[in-house]
């Protein structure tokens, strides 16, 4: 096999966030960390290759993003989502959360209403109510195993004040993949009352088959224009660490208002390597996409028979898109800290308590599966005698 999936790859003693910072932001070191969303996945050559390359030149001061990072970008979006953009449409963000809070600065002004659809990526609270907005939820529906929206409840919280809502298409920590339907209504209840859509698709290159991706800006031209896309490369091919991210804003007025936001804060530098990496990922990233999706397909098939064979008291929700898995424990009666330290000093297992991600969230937990099997395996086993241990 071109790509070994199953290899170990030892991110101790790296400064890694995940296997190095457990005990700081978990409060237990002695854990599988399945916490931070990212993968353990050696990065593929075609990307160390390109930044080994870039880096023997020995000089590393202020650079531009050259052609290549956008056209890469261009064609990975037409062949890979069949959406067609301009390259003055592309700006760069350091992330996607730096990306969210600069929306939200640069279109709405503080007492305005912003949407959100918990349980839902928390980081969206923060940017939100840290500039001195008003956060709404429009709660998600969790039906046949599926979160789904719920549109009349979105209805029902839409006001005169309401002036964004900011989506995880893919969801993040669901899994849904949303439909084109479920977009297009949800575009109809928020485009005729001027209220700007904020798409976070970080997660649209990681979609399970049969199900596939829809851009929320390619249902129609006046959907495109009232809606703010934020793309990575960091989610796909496991580069969170080169800060580098692009926001597509096909609407003039409102690519001037993300530009001005970015500048007054001196965000749009950038860095070297970000753009080197970016570039060889968009540009020959594939075959290796494509074998890493069937290989944490197979991630989700284990987790999957596994609980239902060994573990039926923990549900799993499977997953759409993504490679984190929300996981229900909610009959285990165990709630709120009882369930926070069976997880983290039963099972020995660090996973992202649910109840972060805002309501509907208690009584879950979400774990990341973009790891060799053995390490699922072994999660699952000390998952299984956890849970024999408490019966």
């Amino acid at each position: 096999m071109k790509y070994n999936f199953d290899e170990i790859i030892d991110r101790k003693n790296t400064a890694c966030l995940k296997w190095d910072y457990s005990k700081e932001f978990l409060g237990e070191d002695d854990v599988i960390p399945m916490w931070v969303a990212d993968m353990d996945f050696k990065t593929p050559d075609f990307i160390s290759d390109a930044i080994k390359k870039r880096a023997n030149h020995e000089i590393y001061g202020y650079s531009a993003r050259p052609e290549g990072y956008f056209t890469s970008i261009i064609h990975w979006l037409d062949k890979r989502h069949r959406w067609k953009i301009e390259k003055d449409w592309i700006i760069f963000s350091p992330g996607i959360v730096p990306a969210v809070n600069l929306a939200v600065l640069a279109y709405t002004q503080h007492g305005d209403e912003i949407i959100v659809q918990p349980p839902v990526y928390f980081p969206f609270f923060s940017a939100i109510k840290d500039h001195g907005r008003t956060l709404v939820y429009n709660h998600l529906k969790l039906e046949n195993g599926r979160l789904s929206m719920d549109f009349d409840d979105l209805v029902k919280k839409i006001s005169p004040k309401t002036r964004m809502i900011i989506i995880s298409n893919p969801h993040n920590p669901g899994g849904s993949a949303w439909t084109k339907e479920e977009l297009t209504k949800l575009a109809g209840l928020c485009i005729p009352r001027n209220i700007l859509i904020l798409s976070d698709e970080i997660h649209s290159d990681l979609v399970f088959k049969p199900h596939h991706h829809t851009v929320t800006a390619t249902l129609s031209e006046e959907i495109a224009n009232s809606t703010i896309t934020m793309i990575a490369p960091s989610k796909t091919f496991n580069l969170a660490g080169l800060s580098t991210s692009s926001v597509i804003i096909s609407n003039p007025e409102q690519r001037k208002a993300f530009k001005k936001a970015l500048e007054n804060l001196h965000l749009g530098l950038g860095n070297i390597f970000g753009a080197v990496a970016s570039e060889a990922a968009y540009s020959h990233g594939e075959e290796w996409l494509d074998l890493m999706m069937d290989y944490i397909s197979g991630n989700v098939v284990f987790i999957d028979e596994y609980l239902k064979r060994n573990i039926p008291g923990i549900k799993m929700i499977i997953p759409e898109a993504t490679y984190m898995v929300w996981l229900d424990f909610r009959n285990l009666n165990l709630k709120g800290k009882d369930l926070r330290d069976f997880v983290l000093k039963k099972a020995k297992l660090g996973l992202v308590d649910g109840s972060i991600f805002g309501p509907g969230g208690e009584g879950f937990q979400r774990m990341n599966f973009a790891c060799p099997r053995s390490i699922i395996s072994d999660a699952m086993h000390r998952l299984e005698q956890a849970v024999k241990n408490q019966l």
